[in-house]
């Protein structure tokens, strides 16, 4: 295993983080599966475990909880809150009455007292940083947490709230998780040079793109991830940009092969080997599946993979630009930019 310093925290995480959110209902994951995978997780040198209060509304960081239990220490724990815990109206967001409420939450689930790394889930227009940023700055003082990081947030949102940090006198984000892989390329175009000139770490979530780069989605054979039941429309072949990530996904194997790696590896080594990334997470259902992603773990491409990758799927191109989570409200609310 790989590891690399979390931003310019002096924190060293491995390349390659544990991803929770399968735990529980949404991956049909029990907690003895869960725990197992935890187990084979930290014996093959992962230490960054990321979960999210709204996996399985509270359910992974629960399981997660249970697994970690009496080794809490030699692990570098992540959580999120934002999205919508229940019906009530503000339980969600980013304002200072949520987050110190549901961090309380979080902590109580995963049976610790302080998280190492805080995440606001998305950003959150109703917000302003001030108020995000002084909630988390005192949650970080009374020692509940010890930094905290933004979740798929576009790029001038990062920049923003960088802005309010230091106008305020404020703790800063430290990390940035948003998605990236070989077929979701967009985040190298802003985000990334934005994250590597405040010296922020990156957690990349999806960079097996919901299955697509698993091996799980080729040509002329059924499609096995069990994203395509809970999500269809993104396995549908009828749309276009699909069948253009399926062809991506044909030369992507071809170039597996010639290289002596399977798919999985070319597809994380492709996402740790950009200089601003410093964990890939994964987020196996499975230890079998783990084992698979595992790997990776010292995976290494040079520069001519790496430039065979850029023929197939240029860089910062996004083959479903329609799946990207950080577009400006403006753009999805005609009336947000015709008042």
């Amino acid at each position: 295993m790989q590891y690399r310093t979390l931003g310019r925290t002096g924190v060293q995480v491995s390349t390659l983080a544990l991803g929770a959110m399968n735990f529980g209902a949404i991956g049909r994951t029990t907690q003895d599966a869960a725990t197992a995978i935890v187990d084979a997780a930290l014996e093959a040198g992962i230490n960054l475990i990321d979960t999210a209060d709204m996996y399985g509304q509270g359910e992974s960081e629960e399981m997660v909880g249970t697994a970690i239990a009496g080794r809490r220490d030699d692990i570098v724990l992540a959580t999120k809150a934002f999205m919508p815990m229940g019906d009530e109206i503000n339980h969600r967001g980013s304002s200072r009455r949520w987050l110190v409420t549901a961090l309380e939450d979080s902590l109580r689930r995963l049976g610790v007292d302080h998280v190492d790394l805080y995440q606001v889930h998305r950003w959150d227009p109703t917000a302003d940083d001030d108020e995000t940023l002084s909630a988390l700055t005192e949650l970080q003082r009374a020692g509940k947490i010890h930094y905290f990081g933004s979740s798929t947030f576009p790029a001038y949102r990062i920049v923003q709230a960088q802005w309010a940090a230091r106008n305020n006198h404020l703790g800063r984000y430290v990390t940035e998780q948003p998605p990236y892989s070989i077929l979701q390329r967009g985040i190298e175009t802003h985000v990334l040079p934005v994250t590597q000139e405040y010296g922020m770490g990156v957690l990349a979530w999806s960079p097996l793109a919901s299955g697509w780069l698993s091996g799980a989605v080729r040509a002329g054979q059924e499609i096995t991830t069990s994203r395509a039941t809970v999500l269809p429309q993104r396995f549908d072949l009828s749309v276009p940009s699909n069948q253009a990530r399926l062809d991506a996904v044909e030369k992507l194997v071809t170039l597996a092969h010639e290289t002596g790696l399977t798919l999985i590896q070319l597809a994380l080594g492709f996402v740790v080997a950009h200089p601003g990334v410093t964990s890939a997470i994964i987020g196996p259902r499975t230890v079998g599946h783990l084992h698979s992603q595992l790997a990776a773990a010292d995976t290494v491409l040079i520069a001519d993979v790496l430039d065979a990758v850029d023929e197939i799927v240029a860089p910062g191109v996004d083959l479903a630009p329609q799946e990207k989570f950080d577009t400006p409200p403006a753009l999805l609310d005609s009336t947000l930019r015709r008042r």
